[in-house]
């Protein structure tokens, strides 16, 4: 499902037009942001957990060269899903 598909759905759900659709989910998708940004972490009941996970910095090797190479420090996001999200599936 695209931003746009998900858009739609919620209007149609929801009862509202798409441009407010839109805002709501462009709402929704910038708070998240700004919350993983932040360090938290988002619990949402019923479908699962993001979480900011840090990736210490770590040996590798370049696959065409054989050359061993230092992996940076790096941070991600891990998702989690929930009990309800996972019986569904």
């Amino acid at each position: 499902m695209t931003k746009v598909e998900l858009i739609a759905k919620v209007a149609a759900d929801a009862d509202m037009t798409k441009k407010d659709a839109e805002k709501a989910v462009n709402a929704a998708v910038e708070a998240m942001t700004g919350a993983l940004k932040g360090g938290e972490k988002i619990a949402i009941s019923g479908f699962g957990t993001f979480e900011v996970h840090e990736r210490a910095e770590h040996k590798g090797r370049n696959p065409r060269t054989k050359e061993p190479i230092t992996i940076p420090a790096s941070r991600t996001v891990a998702f989690k899903a929930g009990k309800a999200l996972k019986d569904v599936l």
